[in-house]
């Protein structure tokens, strides 16, 4: 089902590129998700798993290197392209998008900063991958540090007394590393790379930190199990360990001296892409309710004729516009400008996860006892979007970062 865009700029290009990812998000995300989302985790990623099909497709198509520069061989979208190319994705699958978009994520830290051990090793090589043999990593929360990692600016970013679980220790030119990320590293267990953000000067805290792009096949990596989870089943995730690892100091791009400021730039485009890829599944949510209520007779006639239902789809919808509005602003905003506005980031991904939640429940509420049963796609949707609220940060401990930025910036001027 399409959409009205009211986005009255829009190019024949982006429309095209929209037309392109629905089509490719319909005919290969929809199906090979609902496999995926029956299968245990392991057999997700097992050799012959529809996984590996998505993936090498997606690479095909450029999908893996949607956040990339064209001058490294990335797809070279503009902003608002990206956004439109997210929410198509995500519409077919939010675990998918979260795969694909998560395995640029040492590439796109490489590309922050080009230098030529990154562009030879990292960009290059990962954009003209097309065999999925290059996939990487965010390895950011750990056991006991999840959403407080994503809190630049906080005075408790800052607290010596918080000491994380992954340690890098300077050793000549190389760093030592110790320590582990949680299971809840996406692409954690089969990736080949991993951007990874760990500590370096405890007496800053979280606040000093550096991040190594770095490949995971040095001696002392050590890989756990993929994890079983209630929603995204179609999306790996799983814990990395560190034991005595030497790491290059040639992969680290960033030290403690710019660690904050770096992670606060990162976050305005991640967490804003949250909200994006949450428009996709509340739109999907609310168009299954839709075309469901044109058909489903009940007390003699069909369920789009009675006026509670008629309200319902209308607030549904209005979440839906709300969320795409808020998500492509902050996104588009915080990829154009120097000094990023990472509160309306926030709120994307706050205000479109919360959406994506509710319309998904109303549309379980429409759809009754048929929408609690794993026949219809209402169901999978709603444990998708229930995890959205946690992912890459609680909406809880992220609305307390905002409120914190926002009494420290505002008013905010050009």
């Amino acid at each position: 089902m399409d959409f009205l865009d009211m986005d009255i700029h829009l190019t024949k290009e982006d429309m095209m590129l929209k037309k392109n990812a629905n089509e490719f998000a319909r005919k290969v995300m929809r199906p090979i998700a609902k496999e995926l989302d029956a299968m245990t985790p392991d057999k997700v990623i097992a050799k012959g798993s529809p996984f590996w099909t998505f993936m090498k497709k997606g690479y095909e198509l450029g999908y893996h290197s949607i956040l990339i520069p064209d001058a490294y061989g990335g797809m070279g979208l503009t902003p608002l392209q990206q956004a439109i190319v997210f929410e198509e994705l995500a519409w077919g699958s939010v675990g998918l998008t979260v795969a694909i978009g998560v395995a640029s994520f040492p590439a796109f830290g490489a590309a922050m900063v080009p230098e030529e051990t990154m562009i030879e090793e990292i960009l290059v090589p990962y954009c003209e991958n097309r065999d999925v043999t290059m996939i990487g990593c965010w390895g950011i929360t750990e056991p006991d540090h999840g959403s407080d990692t994503l809190m630049p600016g906080h005075p408790s970013f800052r607290d010596p007394k918080i000491v994380s679980q992954c340690v890098a220790t300077l050793d000549g030119d190389d760093f030592i590393l110790n320590g582990q990320k949680s299971a809840w590293v996406s692409c954690g267990t089969i990736a080949t790379h991993c951007a990874l953000f760990c500590q370096i000067d405890k007496s800053m805290g979280h606040a000093g930190g550096g991040i190594f792009v770095m490949p995971l096949n040095l001696p002392g990596v050590k890989k756990g199990a993929a994890l079983d989870k209630m929603g995204q089943r179609d999306l790996n995730q799983g814990e990395i360990f560190f034991d005595n690892v030497r790491v290059p100091g040639k992969y680290l791009i960033a030290g403690p001296e710019a660690y904050e400021a770096l992670l606060e730039i990162i976050l305005s485009t991640t967490t804003a892409f949250m909200g994006i890829a949450a428009t996709g599944v509340a739109r999907a949510a609310f168009e299954e309710a839709l075309t469901y209520a044109k058909t489903r007779v009940q007390g003699g006639k069909a369920l789009i004729e009675y006026p509670t239902i008629q309200t319902k789809l209308f607030h549904m919808l209005r979440k839906v516009e709300t969320s795409r509005a808020i998500s492509r602003a902050a996104f588009c905003y915080n990829q154009n400008t120097s000094m990023p506005a990472e509160e309306y980031s926030l709120m994307a991904k706050i205000h479109g996860t919360q959406a994506a939640f509710d319309v998904a429940s109303d549309a379980i509420q429409i759809f009754g006892g048929n929408g609690l049963t794993k026949e219809y796609l209402v169901e999978k949707l709603f444990r998708d979007a229930r995890a959205m609220l946690i992912e890459d940060g609680s909406n809880d401990t992220l609305a307390i970062s905002g409120g914190h930025k926002i009494i420290q910036t505002y008013p905010r001027k050009d």
